[in-house]
């Protein structure tokens, strides 16, 4: 009884936050298969498989804001490219009621991992039509990377957030 009250309170609590999503969508998406069919053959070594990740904020309306979620999954078996995925995954949101000093901070961080899954979702259906098992990317901590990125941008000359 207590861990539903809890488990109510925690979804209050989550749903709570001032932010609404507009639209989400797909602004680019590339696949790449180079060295089709070869990489395809049986017995071919299990690719390697780097993953990049960009997080871009802008503000395009009254109190509108685009996150865009770029990620970037190459695979390689030995020197050969087996697959490449570059993907540009957006979403509009807005936050009434929030003061605009939190809007890029949660877009940043909670905007990001409300879009995430979808993002993973279409790389992932994009690796298994290009006849590969379907690459699941672990989930990203975007607070870490935010802190990360802001850190880095405070070294630099100041520039508007937005």
């Amino acid at each position: 009884m207590s861990d539903q009250m809890s488990n109510g309170a925690e979804q209050q609590q989550a749903s709570s936050l001032p932010m609404h999503v507009l639209a989400q969508y797909v602004k680019d998406l590339s696949f790449e298969n180079p060295n089709a069919p070869q990489s395809l053959l049986p017995n071919q070594p299990q690719p390697q498989v780097n993953i990049g990740v960009d997080v871009q904020g802008q503000k395009v309306g009254e109190d509108i804001y685009e996150l865009t979620l770029n990620l970037r999954c190459e695979a390689r078996q030995g020197e050969a490219v087996a697959f490449l995925v570059e993907l540009a995954y957006a979403a509009l949101f807005q936050f009434p009621g929030l003061p605009e000093e939190h809007h890029r901070p949660v877009l940043m961080i909670e905007g990001a991992r409300m879009i995430f899954p979808f993002a993973r979702a279409i790389v992932s259906s994009a690796t298994r039509e290009g006849g590969f098992p379907p690459l699941m990317i672990n989930p990203i901590d975007f607070a870490e990377l935010y802190h990360r990125q802001s850190a880095e941008q405070a070294e630099q000359p100041q520039q508007p957030p937005f």
